[in-house]
This record gives structure tokens, sequence and C-alpha cells, in this order.
């Protein structure tokens, strides 16, 4: 058993990553303070900094970088690779070194995600990474970075014996999230729990109110979570109910996995400068276009993060001898990074609009499989669609919005998107959808994955995610061989209606046999009707009551053919998947086997 001392919240980015912290042990009498850690980094040729936000870049230095010490850090002093700010300077400079996104690419089916394909289009030269190592290494220079400084030679205290949550988008499918977790083991990060980024969103909101939130809320209230990051968008729906004379909080439905988001954004802003500068007779090729795309995530960070900040200067290598100083200089001002944005990713559009699907092109280049239609705001209305009950509603109104991500730091975007709700209804009782205020949108993921650690523990309040279901899986009877007829197979109820994300069940006094070495199949069933059945219960007529949901065929690992006894533990995780752990009565060994309860699929292993 381990003993932590902290609860880390880490919040890893498409852009940023962010790592919040606070003390277990904390008195009752004295709430734990939720901190966030100041991330020692490169930031500059040759300096070291201590900064709150790790910019999720890795670069790759040319030898002479790497052998004259420049990139040396306090705990490496033969470092090889640049991660965070400074590594993002020099990719604006030299794109072609550069690792971004490698958290887009971590949910990229199109691709191998454990095979070296990153930096895309890179150069042969150029040494490559799997999208897999490309995370490990961000949490790595995390895990280095927290044992440098708050360790001190304790080994209580390393990341090592910490309880980590790690947030992941709502949206990532099961594979995606496997791959985070095994990047997070690569990187030497133990007792890992992931946390969807939009319920973490909210839990920072729970934990910045001081428990005033019952007072921004109330009973009915249906709460949207629109959190726009680096690559990705994501939708969360909360209804705030009431038991007991207390309200509680309930998840009940998440988005899609859009690919639409800052990195669209970037893309887009460089078109506007590359327009200008094309205007004032300098064609940019694609060497430097990559370029400026980093420099305009620059620009639009800044003008977003700083209000009295209205205009930012972006400066080019150039790539011919007439140019003055070798190098070609532009800017972007406040008023067009906000009309760039507000009117091509937030465009006004009817409640029952639907996101523009573009004609597909035959042969296509591999790569990350972005939104064909930008507009996030049609992305929104098929969500709340798909959410109504009666077919009379264009959509499910919420009656509050809780935003995150920096595209949010920008109060006009804000603006845009509650007026858009606007036009698609009223919310309860006429009055107008209203945004929850956020004290931060940049840290509230981590702080809120640390406030979750907490509320595991009693000590704040939980976000509802009861299965909507009952759960079983079909067992085969125990009976003798009848020629011609098949054992039946029975249902065993594994995770009972109501289950809360985040239980465990142990079968106790429960044994089952296990086929291992060879191909098997599971089947995963569920029933609306059987509310009733608790976990471990066996039900034998189950047709009219109980439905086939998915099945896996696979072959889990151990001698051919071999009978395992085991005993089963169930885990509803925070993600939305059920975990199903076959534990070996004799010797303790675990096989694991996961349902997507969202998306109704399985993976055994």
């Amino acid at each position: 058993m381990y003993h932590p001392e902290f609860i880390i919240g880490i919040d890893l980015g498409t852009t940023n990553s962010i790592v919040a912290y606070t003390e277990i042990a904390a008195s009752d009498e004295r709430p734990p303070e939720i901190r966030i850690f100041d991330i020692p980094q490169i930031v500059a040729n040759g300096v070291v900094e201590n900064r709150r936000i790790l910019p999720s870049f890795i670069f790759q230095p040319a030898a002479h970088e790497i052998s004259d010490g420049r990139i040396a850090l306090p705990w490496d002093k033969e470092n090889k690779c640049i991660v965070g700010e400074y590594a993002r300077q020099r990719g604006a400079e030299v794109p072609q070194r550069l690792i971004s996104s490698s958290k887009s690419w971590l949910s990229n089916g199109n691709i191998d995600r454990n095979q070296p394909v990153l930096p895309w289009d890179g150069p042969e030269d150029i040494p490559k990474l799997s999208p897999v190592t490309a995370s490990a290494l961000i949490l790595q220079h995390i895990r280095d970075a927290w044992n440098h400084r708050m360790s001190s030679g304790d080994e209580r205290l390393s990341i090592d014996h910490q309880e980590i949550l790690l947030t992941v988008p709502a949206s990532f499918d099961a594979v995606a999230r496997e791959l985070t977790i095994k990047a997070a083991q690569q990187a030497g990060l133990k007792h890992v729990t992931l946390l969807e980024e939009p319920q973490a969103a909210f839990y920072s909101w729970i934990a910045s109110s001081n428990d005033q939130w019952r007072k921004s809320v109330k009973k009915g209230d249906l709460a949207l979570v629109c959190d726009v990051g680096g690559g990705t968008t994501d939708f969360s729906l909360i209804r705030v109910s009431e038991q007991d004379g207390d309200l509680v909080l309930e998840r009940i439905a998440v988005g899609d996995h859009l690919l639409v988001g800052g990195d669209n954004m970037d893309l887009t802003l460089a078109y506007v400068v590359a327009k200008k500068l094309s205007a004032a007779g300098t064609r940019l090729d694609a060497w430097q276009m990559q370029g400026l795309v980093h420099s305009c995530r620059n620009a639009k960070e800044s003008l977003l993060s700083d209000p009295n900040l209205q205009e930012y200067p972006i400066t080019l290598l150039g790539r011919g001898s007439r140019l003055i100083g070798g190098t070609i200089t532009a800017s972007l001002n406040r008023e067009e990074i906000e009309q760039t944005i507000l009117e091509g990713f937030f465009p006004a559009c009817e409640a029952a609009a639907m996101p523009v699907k573009a004609p597909k092109v035959g042969l296509q280049e591999a790569g990350l499989p972005y939104e064909s239609d930008p507009g996030i705001s049609r992305h929104l209305a098929k969500f709340l669609a798909q959410q109504k009950k009666d077919a009379a509603e264009p959509v499910l109104l919420p009656t509050a919005v809780l935003f995150n991500g920096g595209v949010m730091k920008s109060g006009p975007v804000r603006q845009k998107i509650l007026s858009i709700l606007g036009t698609w209804g009223g919310a309860a009782n006429g009055n107008p959808v209203r945004e929850i205020e956020s004290d931060d949108f940049d840290l509230s993921v981590a702080r809120g994955a640390a406030y979750y650690g907490l509320a595991r523990k009693g000590r704040g309040v939980r976000i509802r995610g009861g299965l909507a279901k009952s759960y079983y899986i079909g067992i085969a009877a125990s009976m003798p061989a009848v020629p011609g007829i098949p054992a039946p197979v029975k249902a065993l109820c594994v995770a009972p209606f109501g289950m809360e994300e985040g239980m465990d069940i142990n079968l106790t006094g429960k044994e089952f046999s296990l086929v291992v070495g060879e191909p098997v199949r599971f089947d995963f069933l569920g029933a609306s009707v059987r509310r009733q059945d608790a976990a471990g219960e066996i039900v034998e007529d189950w047709r009219e009551e109980i439905e086939e949901i998915a099945a896996i065929e696979t072959t889990l690992d151990g001698d051919y053919g071999k009978v395992v006894r085991v005993t089963i533990e169930i885990k509803a995780t925070e993600i939305g998947t059920l975990e199903l752990w076959c534990v070996s009565v004799e010797d303790g060994r675990k096989w694991k086997l996961e349902f997507n309860i969202r998306e109704q699929d399985a993976i055994g292993r």
C-alpha cells in the first residue's frame, strides 16, 4: 500500500499543460488549498525558469544545441530535447523540428499511434517520435520537475507515491484513453486515474466558489460545459437536481470527439497574415507558413490573455537575399483575431442547423482528421438537438454555460455563444441563458482534477454519473454436455443500475472459470427495466428483459486452453468505462475487460 501526501491534477493539454496539487493531510478545520505547481523549463537559450504553464511542445534541437549545454536541465545535464516555452519559441523559427498537438495525434485512429511519425512530414534526418512517446516526454518533464522541486530527497514526497488525476477529453475513445495511460506509464507515473476535462472544469468552479456554488445554480438548472481547447471542442451537460433537501449534480450527456479548436484558428489567422503580406508583394513558401502558424498561435494566446495588449508583432525568417536583415515582419491586432474567430468559428445559425459536410476527395493527405466544418456553433446545435426529449423542440436548451479553454478568455467569443443560444429559444421561465463565472480558463482543468481527488475522499462535492442501465456479462452454465445443444448462457450482473462512477465492487465469495491462451468470446448485456438486480446476481432466463449490447473476441494471456479460477472486481470509471478485472484465486494475476458504456464497445487484454 502506498500512502500519498498529495493529490496531483495534471491537465495534459493540446497546447498547454498545467499541474495543480493539494495536500491530503489538511485537517477539517483547515480546508485543503489547491495550488498550481510552477514547472521548471527552458524559457530562453540557457535559461531555466519556473512557469505555471508548460507549453505542450517538443523541439528536436540540432547537435550543436545539445553539445554546448544550452538545453541542460537542473535534473538532466545531458538533456537532448526541449519541452515547454523554449520549444515553442524555437519551433516558430524552425518548424520542421517541432512536435505539437501530440494529444490530438494520440486520438487519431487513422495512424499507428505507437509508431514514430512526429513531426509529421518532417525531414528524414530528424528523429521522429510516436504520439505516445511524445505525450510521455511531456509527462516525464512534469514528473522530473516535481521530484526536483518538491521531494528534495524525501522519497515520501516523490511523485511516484502521490495520487494522480490525469485529464482527457470527454470524447476520447477507449483506445485513446488506453494510450494516455500507456504514455503515463512510459513517463514513470504511477497511481494514475483518468478524469474527463469538462467535469474537471466544473469541479474547479465548485472549488473556487468556496461552497457558494449552491447560490449560483438552482434545482432544474441544466449547465452546458463548453470547452474549446487547443485541438478539440468538448460539450457536456450537467443537471442540477435535489435529493434529501440538497442540490446534487449529475452529468447526463457528453458530446462527440470534435477535432476543431485553437489549432484551426491558428491556421486561419496565418492565412489572414499571409494575405496581407501577399498584398504587399511578399509571398510565403510552405516552410514559412509553418512558422507563421506557430507565430499566430503566440499572437492569439498573448492578445486573448492580456486585455491591455492591442497588437502583437510577428517576425518570420526570410528565404531570399533581397529581404532586409533576412526577416519578414507583420502583426496581428486584437480586432483581427476576435473577428476572425467570431465569424469563422462561431457563426450565427438556426437551432436546427447541422455541421456542413464538405464533399470528400478520393485521395487525401494522411494527417489529423479535422472536422470538415469549423463552425463550432453548428456542432453545438447538433449536440443539443441529440439530447432533446420532445420532438417539437429544436434543441434541449441549457439554462447556464460554463466556459473553459484558452479561446474563452475572449469576452466577445463568450457573448457570441450566449447570443446564439438566446436565438434558439428562451431558457427556463423565459430567462436568458446565463454564464457561470469562471476564475481562470487556463488553470481550471488541473485545479478541478485536484479537487475531484478530494471529493473522492468525501471532502468535496461529487458530480453524479450513475449508470442508466444494469449491466451484465454472459457466463456459460456448468452442466453435462448435450449433443447438438450448446451450454445455456446466464447473465451475471456486474454493475447495477445507478452505480456511481468511481465506485468499485468486488464479487467476494463467488468464483468463476476463465479460459486463457485461446480465442474466446465475452458478451456484454444491458437492461433498462431490471433496476432491482444487485451486483453478483445471476439471471437464468434473461432474453425478454436483457439485451445484448456488445461482444469481444480476444485471447487473454496465458497457457493455451488453461482454465483459471478467478474472482471478479468491477469499477465504473470517471471516463465512462466499465472495467472488469478477473483475478486469479491462486496467484492474484489479473486480466482486464473494458466496456465503454457511452460508446457501447469493448476491449479485452
